[in-house]
């Protein structure tokens, strides 16, 4: 297994209805889900999880940065590179836009 991340073009300053029933709706269509992990200094906030609350296990989490929603985790490459097609697939459909990296020239910032 090996260390992944990726930061798409999901900007933090989209609509709260969007935040709110739209962002859900993708991570729940995702193989994988679990929900989200309990924030102990913050319970009203707490990070999306994949396959496992355990950062030493294959798992995948997100957070919302400034660049846009950055996705790491642990598993290996192929199974990374599934998840990362089928995100950006459901989360195009559902958001309406291009959904991509930036960093790899598939989408404009």
């Amino acid at each position: 297994m090996n260390h992944q991340d990726m930061n798409l073009n999901i900007r933090y300053d989209l609509p709260d209805h969007i935040w709110q029933s739209v962002i859900p709706e993708i991570y729940e269509a995702l193989d994988g889900w679990l929900g989200f992990e309990i924030d102990k200094t913050n319970p009203a906030k707490g990070l999306p999880h994949w396959f496992s609350f355990n950062e030493t296990k294959k798992h995948i989490m997100a957070s919302v940065e400034p660049g846009g929603l950055l996705f790491t985790g642990l598993m290996p490459d192929n199974d990374w590179e599934t998840w990362k097609l089928n995100i950006k697939r459901i989360a195009t459909k559902k958001l309406g836009f291009k959904v991509g990296e930036i960093e790899l020239g598939e989408v404009d910032y």
